[in-house]
C-alpha cells in the first residue's frame, strides 16, 4: 500500500512538473511584455496592453496569517467613484503587511487587472495578477516536481518488482528518498533567488551542481544496498532451550537416561 502511494505523487508530482516546464516560455513571454509595456495616454477604457497608475484607497486588508488553512493574502482598495476593486497578493511583504484601512495606495493596471501595488513611501509589491517571478517559479517548480516525480516512480516500480528481495528493497527507498532531497533542493534555490532578487539562471546554476551531488550519493548508496551492506541478510539462529543444551542430543538423551 504504501508503495501505491509513492507511485500514485509520483505520477501527479510528474505531471505537474512538465505542465510548469510548459508553461516557463509563456511566462518568460509575458514578463517581457510587461516590461516593454508604454504608459497610457489616457484612462483606458476597455483592457490594454499599457500601463496606467489609479490611486485607490484602502478599505479591508486580510491576511489571513491566523488562519491554517486561510487563502492569499487580500485586500479591497476603492476607485475615487466608490466602487469596490478585490487584489490578491502572494505574500504579504513587503507592502500588503503595512496596508490599513484608508491609506492611499497606486495600483499599476495592465490588462484590465491590477498587476502592482505602490504605497506612499514609494515601495511597490506585484498581486498575484503580476507577471514579473512567474517564470522563476514555474522553473524551480518543474525542477522540484520533474525530479521528485521521476525517482518516486522509478523507485516505487523497483520496489513491486523486488519484492521478497531485501537488497533490491532498500535500493528502491534510497532512489525515492534521494528524489525527495532533489526537490528540497530545487525549492530551497528557489528561496535563495528570490531572497537575494538574482536572475532566473541562477536556478539552475545552483540547482544543477547539487542534483549532480544527490545524483552520485543516490548512485554510491544504491550500489551499497546491491551489495548488501544497508541490509542486514544474516540467517536467524534458532534459538536452543537451557534443556536442550545442557544435555547433549536433546530430548532423546533425556529419554536414555530414564530408561537406565
Amino acid at each position: 500500500m504504501r508503495i501505491v502511494v509513492w507511485l500514485l505523487i509520483g505520477a501527479v508530482a510528474l505531471g505537474a512538473g512538465v505542465a510548469m516546464a510548459f508553461e516557463v516560455r509563456g511566462a518568460l513571454e509575458r514578463e517581457r511584455e510587461f516590461r516593454a509595456a508604454p504608459k497610457c495616454v489616457s484612462v483606458p477604457v476597455k483592457a490594454s496592453s499599457c500601463l496606467w497608475e489609479q490611486e485607490f484607497t484602502v478599505r479591508k486588508v486580510e491576511t489571513h496569517s491566523g488562519r491554517r488553512r486561510g487563502g492569499s493574502p487580500e485586500a479591497e482598495l476603492l476607485l475615487p467613484s466608490g466602487r469596490p476593486w478585490e487584489v490578491t497578493f502572494r505574500r504579504t511583504d513587503p507592502v500588503m503587511s503595512d496596508m490599513e484601512p484608508g491609506d492611499k495606495v497606486i495600483g499599476l493596471i495592465w490588462y484590465g487587472r491590477v498587476v502592482e501595488v505602490r504605497d506612499a513611501d514609494g515601495r511597490r509589491q506585484q498581486t498575484s495578477a503580476g507577471p514579473v517571478g512567474w517564470p522563476d517559479d514555474r522553473l524551480g517548480g518543474a525542477f522540484a516536481c520533474v525530479s521528485f516525480g521521476l525517482t518516486a516512480l522509478v523507485g516505487g516500480v523497483w520496489a513491486l518488482l523486488a519484492r521478497g528481495d531485501r537488497r533490491r528493497a532498500a535500493a528502491a527507498t534510497v532512489v525515492r528518498w534521494h528524489g525527495v532531497g532533489m526537490a528540497a533542493a530545487a525549492l530551497l534555490t528557489l528561496w535563495v533567488r528570490v531572497a537575494n532578487d538574482w536572475p532566473i539562471w541562477a536556478i539552475p546554476a545552483i540547482w544543477g551542481p547539487l542534483a549532480l551531488l544527490l545524483l552520485a550519493s543516490m548512485v554510491a548508496f544504491v550500489i551499497a544496498a546491491l551489495r548488501g551492506d544497508l541490509v542486514d541478510d544474516a540467517p536467524s539462529t534458532p534459538q536452543v532451550s537451557p534443556s536442550s543444551a545442557a544435555w547433549p542430543g536433546g530430548t532423546a538423551a533425556g529419554a536414555g537416561s530414564g530408561q537406565s
